[in-house]
């Protein structure tokens, strides 16, 4: 879909007038990086034949109670991932919207519900990102024995039998009573995700933006799709004082998991391709600042 150089325009010109950003991403910004969104059993399985043959969904795997019935099983899963997300590099669209975050004189805030620790790899600062589901790189007790998480070891490796998808040798242990931990992850039906670091990560995010209650910022949405808490909370921050408004900013929705779309309300823009593409394509399109410096915004979904 052709995006709408008028909308374009008033993206530019809502940038220009932001003191922060905040960027709310979902599971489709991490396609380009090479890493599965599993959206759809069809998709779950192409990233996982064994478990494909055993006829477990995403949602069935991604449970808690395997570290207690097969821990080898539920470690081969998250082992896999942790593997997966560690050796990958995050794409160029990262690299922009960090520039696009440091032009500003507040700089600026994610929020993502994915749990690759992509943005602090990318550069973010990691008292600016905030992980509503937690994170891959960091551990917990399995019971738990207390509230603490911690992060994964820098040597960490782990042995994943391909046919099986089941975790071989040692497997991590908590660090405060020697049981069995996990990733300090939201899963389903979970009742023992330990939240403490999210909820610190949620505290910081609430303070930056009262630190903005006179100022002006705009919201940059990507990869969520409609059933995604971030795209959620990015609709939430519009409602609040100071937010670009919908119809002056212009709603610009770059749909980095290929797919159609488009636009869901009035002053709306639709993109759609991958995210580094449709990122750079934004970057562009839109005019510099007095500085010189490359400015870009937007509401990107």
């Amino acid at each position: 879909m052709a995006i709408d150089p008028e909308m374009l325009q008033q993206a530019a010109e809502a940038i220009r007038s932001a003191e922060g950003l905040v960027i709310t991403a979902g599971a489709g910004l991490g396609v380009d990086s090479g890493l599965p969104d599993f959206r759809g059993n069809e998709g779950f399985w192409r990233a996982y034949p064994p478990l494909a043959k055993l006829g477990l969904s995403f949602e069935e795997l991604a449970n808690p109670g395997w570290f207690e019935r097969d821990p080898a099983m539920a470690w081969g899963f998250y082992g896999h991932r942790f593997e997966l997300y560690r050796r990958t590099t995050p794409h160029e669209g990262f690299a922009l919207l960090r520039r696009w975050v440091e032009g500003k004189d507040h700089g600026g805030f994610v929020f993502t519900s994915n749990v690759d620790g992509h943005f602090q790899k990318a550069g973010f600062a990691e008292e600016r990102v905030t992980e509503c589901h937690g994170s891959l790189q960091h551990f917990q007790c399995v019971k738990p024995c207390c509230a603490a998480s911690w992060p994964a070891p820098a040597d960490l490796h782990f042995e994943i039998d391909p046919t099986t998808m089941r975790a071989d040798g040692e497997l991590p242990r908590c660090r405060s009573c020697g049981e069995l931990a996990r990733p300090n992850v939201l899963m389903f039906s979970d009742n023992k995700w330990s939240p403490g670091r999210t909820t610190a990560q949620q505290v910081r995010f609430r303070a930056w933006l009262r630190s903005l209650a006179r100022g002006r910022f705009a919201v940059i949405e990507i990869g969520a799709d409609r059933a995604e808490r971030a795209r959620h909370f990015g609709t939430t921050c519009l409602s609040r004082p100071g937010a670009a408004h919908p119809h002056q900013s212009a709603r610009l929705r770059g749909i980095a998991q290929r797919r159609p779309a488009g636009g869901d309300r009035a002053g709306s823009a639709a993109g759609t391709g991958c995210a580094a593409r449709f990122l750079r394509s934004f970057e562009e399109r839109v005019p510099v600042d007095d500085a010189g410096r490359r400015t870009a915004v937007g509401i990107l979904a």
